[in-house]
């Protein structure tokens, strides 16, 4: 049997363009739970990946605002159902390239495909649906199946595991720091994908890129087998 290979994708800013959204349901909230008005998307940077309540608290810092475990709770429950509502109303394709890098790897028989995001199973499959992505047929991972988020490897680890390849011949998709020093941290070769934040912020990286349309399986074999 050849050599098998993984490759293992982020859903936020790397599936779809959910960060724009994910920002537009939390700026709401602010507003709404917390009266707090002025809240701007680049205020959520320091929780990109790291899942709901950290990405909460990243723009509560920002604002002076320390929040309860009980606040933290409700203010991640309220961002889920109107980040929901809104793409019930407004679908997210899939960035270019995705579904075609998607579709060229479980084409073949030496590559493996899984999802691993730190959000909720909910919200992480209104985003897979929308966007067309054949999740049923892929390793799926989400917040709910670890204790530690990122940074930590954990998702990733399990991803693997699941799989059945060791890290060391996968290659994670990430758009954002925390999900590259996890892929990093997890012995993975990380491809980062300028979506949510700029090249120097993903500089630990193996390669950045700025559209997934620019990566192929080839580049992909080539990066892994690169040790």
């Amino acid at each position: 049997m050849s050599k098998l290979y993984g490759l293992i994708f982020d859903v936020d800013g790397v599936i779809a363009d959910t960060e724009a959204v994910n920002a537009r349901a939390s700026i709401k909230v602010f507003e709404d739970l917390f009266a707090i008005l002025g809240v701007k998307r680049e205020d959520f940077e320091a929780g990109l990946g790291r899942g709901a309540a950290e990405y909460v608290k990243a723009a509560a810092r920002v604002h002076g605002l320390e929040l309860t475990e009980e606040q933290i709770k409700k203010a991640t429950q309220l961002r889920q159902e109107y980040f929901l509502n809104i793409l019930s109303e407004e679908p997210l394709p899939a960035f270019p390239g995705v579904l075609e890098l998607i579709e060229e790897a479980m084409q073949k028989e030496d590559f493996r495909v899984a999802i691993a995001t730190s959000s909720t199973p909910e919200k992480s499959r209104a985003v897979l649906e929308s966007a067309k992505i054949p999740f049923q047929k892929m390793v799926y991972i989400t917040g709910s199946d670890v204790k530690n988020k990122k940074p930590n490897p954990e998702l990733f680890l399990l991803a693997a595991e699941r799989m059945g390849i060791e890290l060391a011949n996968c290659a994670v998709i990430e758009d954002a720091p925390n999900g590259v020093q996890a892929a990093k941290a997890a012995g993975a070769k990380c491809i980062a994908v300028t979506n949510s934040t700029n090249t120097a912020n993903l500089c630990e990286a193996d390669l950045v890129c700025d559209s997934l349309e620019q990566i192929d399986l080839a580049t992909i074999i080539k990066l892994i087998q690169n040790k």
